[in-house]
């Protein structure tokens, strides 16, 4: 069956969303993008695809949804710093359920067939096995979590309802950038591992902090599966072709490699491909850091036309540094 339509990405001028907006104009999907600018970045936007700054919650979503013909939604936008959901939960039942739920509305007004949701391991919350599979239990244990998880219960819901059918996909460790260097993560003060790395490689920081070193892992520093961002944006346009083959079905699928590296072993592979040590610095565990995640990723391999292109550690880094290079050569 073939997509008629328009594609929306919210979020689009984001990290993730800039790079799902890149693979689907790549395979020739016609893209709109919503993104508010408050942590997005509207040099991000492809100029391919047509911009609309606004918020996803905004009343008149529905009649934009409607103006440009779109058929499908891909839904990134929302708030995914865990550390500070555990400090600020009303911010992200806000930013992430509360605004997932009023979009989920706009849709269903505007006859919208398609839903594609970033969600997150987060919702397993400490597992009681690694590899985690998506029948295992979803117990999060920090509120960004849990903001994901009651997202993925209005989407069964609604898809019970309505003629929507949707896919939740849980991601894993994102990290890396376009391997054609068109996009990747730009945020300020970035959270995430190997940008933090990188940074601190180009002597952006200082030092890089290590939270927590007595985790019941392999050197008792935390053990994450990490994705390349492109593999998984490739992994929502195949989510997107399943749905339109699948009308009336729905699908909750992991989006990982199937194997975890500790802390140390993300800082080793810097060290290794810059030829220059870290400054490490050992700190306390952070709050709702769960001690291992890993996905068993055999649900995406059987179900979506989707084969891992980056899954090797030395290139995620690679891209992530090579990235960062650029975002000092042009000060974005």
């Amino acid at each position: 069956m073939a997509f008629d339509g328009r594609v929306m990405v919210t979020g689009g001028a984001g990290y993730i969303g800039s790079h799902a907006v890149l693979a689907l104009l790549d395979a020739g999907h016609d893209v709109v993008v919503v993104d508010n600018l408050v942590t997005g970045f509207a040099r991000a936007v492809d100029p391919r695809a047509t911009f609309v700054e606004m918020a996803v919650e905004d009343p008149r979503m529905a009649d934009v949804l409607r103006d440009h013909g779109v058929a499908a939604i891909m839904h990134f936008a929302g708030s995914v710093v865990v550390p500070e959901s555990v400090a600020d939960p009303l911010k992200y039942y806000r930013n992430n359920t509360a605004a997932t739920r009023t979009l989920i509305e706009s849709a269903v007004a505007a006859g919208v067939a398609h839903l594609i949701f970033s969600s997150t391991a987060a919702t397993y919350g400490s597992p009681d096995k690694v590899p985690v599979a998506e029948g295992d239990p979803t117990v999060p244990i920090n509120p960004y979590g849990m903001s994901k998880l009651m997202s993925e219960a209005m989407l069964k819901d609604v898809a019970a309802a309505h003629p929507l059918n949707y896919a939740a996909l849980r991601y894993f460790n994102v990290a890396g950038a376009d391997p054609q260097g068109r996009s990747g993560q730009s945020t300020v003060g970035a959270t995430h591992l190997i940008k933090i790395a990188v940074e601190a490689a180009l002597g952006k920081r200082a030092h890089v902090g290590v939270y927590g070193t007595d985790f019941p892992t392999r050197d008792g520093t935390g053990v994450r599966d990490y994705i390349h961002v492109a593999d998984l944006a490739a992994a929502h346009v195949a989510a997107l072709d399943w749905l339109v083959a699948h009308p009336g079905e729905s699908v909750t699928l992991n989006c990982g490699y199937g194997r975890g590296f500790s802390v140390m072993e993300v800082l080793d592979a810097v060290d290794r491909i810059t030829n220059r040590p870290l400054d490490r610095r050992m700190e306390p565990r952070r709050a709702g850091d769960p001690a291992e995640l890993i996905a068993d990723n055999r649900a995406i391999l059987a179900t979506l036309d989707w084969t891992p292109r980056h899954a090797d550690l030395d290139r995620i880094v690679g891209d992530a540094l090579a990235w960062e290079r650029t975002l000092g050569e042009t000060g974005r």
